[in-house]
């Protein structure tokens, strides 16, 4: 049976169709697009006219977010802007250290004796004076562990309870392990090597949470809500588990997205995460993609734990951590890519882009693959030197947009300065070079939502206001264009979604409003009223 849904604008990214108003479905695929009276043809079918007088799109693609984002409101959420819970339910900010302290007392009150208290979304970057350790935690709570997330979850501050439980205390020698005036480690902890004392201690990762169906749900839920239909898990450790509860959980019939997991490199010895990967992909169905990895090299900027070329940090910070020695960096991508997979590569500051750059350069040379697809993910600071490297190999860009906003005003005054500031995120100059880019929100580190990446894109203004490289900017039609076909290009995808054509998924996202015809500033306040999935409605709420 054949349903046509109408609109009064379909707007299509298929450069010879652009837009439409009616959009034929079969078999959850798209099998015409154009006026009614020009789909007649097709034959019989049913005419769906719920959303005439709205405007669909491409469902977005979200490029990179994290499973993570289904999980992390089971704990206490300390991040200094206000957010939205996978429910829609709104969740206040913390603006101080002092609301901070109140926050983990009241809600270790909440708490059963001697339960781990986990905290998540904080940064210090917005908080002057004193830096959180673990002695203001212990002056509110000291009687069990407690695990502040910073909002990049490359960090995380711990109190004394916690610390007394990690190898720490005697061995803080540990690349990343922060030491107070004392010689002590005083509870700041950077980077996985100085985190994974605390999973040991705890006895459990909070990485491995996407092995739960609930979290899976919950982060389908959260990505529907947003317009999103097919949502990526770029850092899953693909356990026994973890795979089970990936097949189960995306084949119920209501699960609203496609979900692509990356497997987390790291995890794995090389020759045996190459052949996870291949043996994931024998369950690989209409709505669960194996095949990406995942690779992460450097930490973030507004962390300081990203790796920076000359001159490094404005504020004169020392360099940033690699998460593992660059030469392993560099074997882990020769060896993926010898074997023909496709590698996503965390890379915040431009030394990583550039050892990277180098790695997937020394492959090409010794193994050539066309059309590759590697990419460079978040890539925040990378020069235009750099961009025509990675144009010239073939090296796709998903660039992290929403910074611009959250941490623009940090960047101008604490770790870039004013000019370097400016090249964040330079996404126009990127298409320029004809790269393949996309954009996306990291979440949980930022909320998921590409209408607001798209305003980041578009506006490229920071918190306070203040426009951070216009030089940069993208118009409407680019915006749209990396959150739909050019993030389905970053996954391998762009043959299944990304635009509206005929034997593509029938994934739509609707809209009250045309994006054509708004103010850009608007953007970010504009609700999606349904998805389609493979022609499934899933009508929201408002």
């Amino acid at each position: 049976m054949i349903t046509v849904f109408e609109a009064k604008r379909i707007i299509t990214m298929d450069p010879s169709l652009p837009e439409a108003t009616h959009i034929a479905v079969k078999d959850g695929k798209v099998i015409g697009v154009g006026p009614l009276n020009e789909l007649e043809d097709l034959g019989s079918f049913t005419l769906d006219k719920r959303f005439a007088n709205q405007y669909i799109y491409p469902g977005f693609v979200e490029g990179h977010s994290h499973a993570l984002e289904g999980a992390m409101w089971s704990y206490l959420y300390l991040g200094y802007f206000p957010r939205h819970d996978p429910d829609g339910k709104p969740w206040q900010g913390c603006q101080s250290l002092e609301q901070i302290q109140k926050n983990l007392r009241d809600y270790a009150q909440q708490l059963p004796a001697g339960e781990p208290l986990i905290a998540w979304g904080f940064d210090p970057v917005y908080f002057e004076g004193a830096r959180l350790d673990k002695k203001i935690i212990d002056e509110v709570v000291s009687d069990r562990p407690v695990v502040i997330f910073h909002a990049n979850l490359h960090l995380m501050t711990v109190n004394s309870h916690m610390l007394a439980q990690t190898s720490l205390h005697t061995n803080s020698d540990v690349e990343g392990v922060m030491l107070g005036t004392d010689g002590l480690p005083n509870g700041e902890l950077r980077e996985m090597a100085a985190m994974f004392a605390v999973f040991e201690a705890l006895g459990r990762s909070i990485f491995e949470e996407v092995a739960s169906t609930k979290t899976l749900e919950n982060y389908a839920k959260a990505a529907q809500r947003t317009g999103i239909t097919t949502v990526t898990d770029l850092y899953n450790p693909l356990s026994d588990t973890g795979v089970e509860v990936l097949k189960t959980a995306t084949a119920a019939s209501d699960y609203a997205v496609r979900l692509v997991p990356a497997i987390a490199a790291l995890d794995w010895q090389n020759n045996q995460g190459i052949e996870r990967v291949f043996a994931c992909q024998k369950d690989n169905t209409d709505k669960l993609q194996f095949g990406l990895v995942k690779l992460m090299t450097d930490g973030s900027i507004q962390g300081f734990s990203a790796r920076m070329l000359w001159p490094g940090y404005h504020n004169g910070h020392e360099n940033g951590i690699w998460n593992a020695p660059p030469e392993t960096l560099k074997q882990i991508v020769l060896d993926y890519h010898q074997a023909g997979l496709q590698l996503h590569i965390h890379t915040n500051g431009d030394e990583a882009v550039e050892l990277i750059l180098d790695a997937i350069e020394e492959a090409q040379t010794l193994w050539y693959r066309a059309d590759h697809r590697h990419t460079l993910q978040h890539c925040q600071f990378i020069s235009q030197a750099q961009m025509r490297r990675a144009a010239k190999l073939g090296v796709c860009l998903n660039m992290f947009v929403n910074h611009i906003y959250y941490w623009g005003d940090i960047h101008r005054d604490k770790t870039l300065g004013y000019s370097r500031s400016r090249r964040m995120q330079p996404l126009s100059s990127a298409l320029s070079l004809n790269i393949p880019v996309a954009m996306h929100s990291d979440a949980p580190v930022t909320p998921l939502g590409p209408l607001f990446s798209m305003w980041c894109s578009i506006a490229r203004k920071t918190a306070s206001g203040q426009s951070l490289g216009e030089h940069e900017s993208l118009t409407i039609q680019q915006a749209l264009y990396a959150v739909t076909l050019g993030a389905a290009y970053t996954l391998h995808m762009d043959d299944k979604v990304g635009s509206l054509e005929v034997g593509k998924y029938a994934d739509m996202v609707v809209l009250d409003k045309d994006l054509y015809d708004i103010d850009s500033d608007d953007l970010p306040d504009l609700v999606v009223q349904a998805t389609v999935l493979g022609g499934q409605v899933y009508a929201n709420n408002g």
